[in-house]
């Protein structure tokens, strides 16, 4: 009944609901393409530095790999646009959505560990290898927290409200997954029944109101 009324309440088709997905998904790609760039401008020129043909083979490894990873991330985060272009002006604007929302999905999880891997490198250059693995953990972990956590997190919280509503409005609390109450019923199929039943019984009092008409007239 939530997505219903907030439905309602923009007023807009499936399409239009996915042009504005689109662009919000457009801006958000905006702020984590700048920090790519960054990224990978920050690692190119490490390979031009005085220090680092000294570094060692662990250091050259995290490197190269974290390089290949910003690169990655810098190819999800762009790929919405070619698939937009590649498939422009063929109706496929849902479709474009979703799979879009999976690219940047990925991209970040890809970003998570090239940030990572930078912060390890120059830890373990400024200050040895076990705190370049203690701020690499660390940057890690603030990453799933602050991308994943965090969402889960609000994604619960949104679900209880949704069940207190329903509760509310008449019917037990609904499973967020499955849609159904603790009776294992579908709240809105049974409220459609009653409408039905309800509709039912008013179309057969009118019948019998016609057939007493009838008789008076007879």
């Amino acid at each position: 009944m939530t997505d219903h009324r907030h439905h309602s309440e923009r007023n807009e088709t499936r399409l239009e609901r996915a042009d504005r997905n689109f662009v919000e998904l457009l801006q958000e790609l905006r702020v984590t393409q700048t920090g790519v760039q960054i990224l990978f401008a920050f690692l190119l020129s490490l390979a031009f530095t005085p220090r680092f043909p000294s570094l060692d083979d662990m250091q050259r490894t995290t490197y190269v790999v974290t390089l290949l990873l910003s690169v990655l991330a810098a190819a999800l985060f762009t790929a919405p646009a070619a698939v937009h272009r590649m498939l422009f002006q063929q109706g496929a604007k849902p479709q474009i959505v979703h799979v879009s929302s999976h690219l940047a999905r990925i991209g970040m999880m890809v970003l998570a560990l090239a940030l990572t891997g930078s912060v390890l490198l120059v830890s373990d250059v400024a200050l040895g290898r076990t705190g370049g693995v203690i701020a690499g953990a660390g940057t890690l972990l603030v990453c799933v927290g602050l991308w994943l956590m965090v969402p889960h997190l609000v994604g619960r919280a949104i679900d209880r409200e949704k069940s207190r509503e329903r509760s509310r409005d008449g019917g037990g609390p609904v499973d967020a997954r499955t849609g159904t109450d603790e009776d294992g019923n579908d709240p809105d199929q049974d409220g459609n029944d009653a409408d039905e039943d309800e509709k039912g019984v008013g179309g057969g009092g009118k019948r019998s109101g016609g057939g007493g008409n009838g008789s008076d007239q007879g």
